[in-house]
């Protein structure tokens, strides 16, 4: 776009008045909060962290809502991203998943949409297009998005949609063209439409990009700055994210104007500390026996939610197909299931008629539901990233959660960034996982000190699964 020949609305960006009580805060209180809760502020200074509802500066019903909502108080992200993002500035979140972030970028966008111009609709011609705009890497995540900005922009008329592949493209196109002030979306599917003139950007002026890492890592850059072409440069931008790659952090400089960089928790890529992490050591042959006798452990004296993860939509199939044999409540999710399917499936979990959901990692990102218990790598990850993305399904909003992963030997060569993740967590390493780190280097397969623990028959379990079943019954 060629902005010098557009005539753009004017529109304010700084919505924030500190309140008293967090202005009162002195510099040592705010050093001390943000060292207990682990947040940092890099390259330029951040307001004062506000620690209840009250001091952000929120119309009244959008913090009854809060309350309403089961909300007791704010996590770290939000006490610090908050005041950030309602003063008009750029911004740069990082922080792990189930850290409360969506509602760190939500919120602020509501009160900014309810200070511009109404959009201009009209029967004749195509009206504007959205005022805000949020990007996210997967549909799940985005329709996870649109619930929540559904839930707390009802009260004030705000309506939003949700823009992603495998949905009817006429709903969507239907929703664009009757006006509609937040548009949340995957690149691919949002392009499309641009492409096509369903809608413009020209009235966007807040701009989120939720997990820009993952969208990178799924190769979306090239779409993301055709996307971010199309938007006025005097916006506000906000990008998320749950580690600090080069590839994102070169995005960030491409589009972000002196943005105030917020780290909560590692600079590191960190696994969550409320998250307890237990490896089985298991030949590749051993695996499905060892998971129904350990789910058969799990369900059989409680009602809780599993998540169990495979590396192939094949994979994920079978094992769903196993696990329904042996009577468990169990479903299959990957990517070539139709969205109804999908949309089917997570309802059925959150619910709790579906008890185990069996996925690839189109459910590492995205899948919100707060009192998953356990996560279970079936198949390791072939990048540690995707393994913290996982486990974070679990612990989710201060929860506790337990993270069980199986470990063959063509998992040798993630043993050395295992243990790098586990310690950062203050996690007991297992002997032969510190043996393939020092034999293997952390990467040599052949490692000559590879003990499986189930290698052929039944065999008792180890004295730490049997703690471990122990303390949970």
């Amino acid at each position: 776009m060629d902005w010098t020949h557009e005539t753009l609305l004017p529109f304010n960006k700084n919505f924030y008045r500190e309140s008293p009580t967090a202005a009162a805060r002195s510099d040592a209180e705010v050093r001390e909060f943000r060292e207990k809760n682990q947040v940092s502020v890099l390259v330029r200074d951040a307001p004062k962290p506000v620690i209840a509802f009250e001091e952000a500066g929120f119309p009244e019903y959008m913090v009854r809502s809060l309350y309403e909502a089961g909300f007791k108080t704010p996590t770290p992200i939000q006490c610090q991203g908050w005041p950030v993002a309602l003063s008009g500035n750029d911004m740069i979140g990082i922080a792990q998943t189930g850290s409360g972030k969506t509602l760190a970028f939500l919120l602020p966008a509501l009160v900014h949409i309810n200070d511009q111009q109404r959009l201009r609709v009209t029967s004749t011609q195509r009206g504007d297009g959205p005022i805000a705009l949020v990007l996210a890497p997967t549909r799940e995540l985005a329709k996870q998005i649109s619930d929540e900005c559904r839930r707390f922009g009802r009260v004030t008329g705000i309506l939003n949609t949700c823009i992603y592949g495998g949905a009817s493209r006429q709903f969507q196109q239907r929703d664009l063209e009757r006006g509609i002030q937040v548009v949340i979306a995957t690149p691919g599917r949002l392009l499309d439409f641009l492409s096509s003139r369903v809608t413009n950007l020209k009235r966007v002026t807040y701009l989120v990009l939720d997990e820009a890492d993952r969208m990178l890592d799924m190769g979306f850059e090239p779409q993301i700055r055709k996307i971010l072409g199309q938007i006025r440069p005097d916006r506000q931008t906000l990008m998320w994210s749950a580690t600090w790659p080069r590839e994102v952090q070169a995005l960030a400089r491409d589009f972000l104007k002196n943005p105030v960089h917020i780290q909560v928790g590692s600079l590191n890529l960190a696994a969550n500390i409320d998250i307890e992490q237990l490896i089985e050591f298991v030949d590749e042959d051993r695996k499905l026996p060892l998971l129904l006798r350990i789910l058969d452990d799990i369900l059989k004296d409680r009602k809780t939610k599993i998540v169990v993860f495979t590396e192939t939509k094949r994979g994920c199939d079978m094992v769903g197909r196993a696990l329904r044999e042996k009577r468990m409540p169990a479903e299959a999710l990957h990517g070539d299931k139709t969205q109804r399917e999908r949309d089917n499936i997570i309802r059925a979990f959150k619910s709790g008629e579906c008890q185990v959901l069996v996925a690839t990692d189109v459910a590492s990102r995205g899948l919100d539901v707060k009192d998953i218990q356990f996560v279970i790598n079936f198949d390791f990850p072939g990048q540690i990233e995707d393994y913290v993305h996982r486990i974070g399904r679990t612990a989710r909003a201060g929860a506790k959660g337990t993270a069980i992963s199986f470990f063959s030997r063509k998992n040798a060569r993630n043993a050395r960034d295992l243990v790098k993740i586990m310690k950062e967590t203050k996690q007991p390493v297992p002997q032969p996982l510190m043996d393939l780190v020092s034999v293997g280097g952390g990467g040599d397969h052949r490692a000559s000190r590879w003990r499986p623990n189930y290698n052929s028959g039944p065999r008792s379990r180890s004295p730490r699964r049997d703690r471990y079943y122990d303390s949970r019954r």
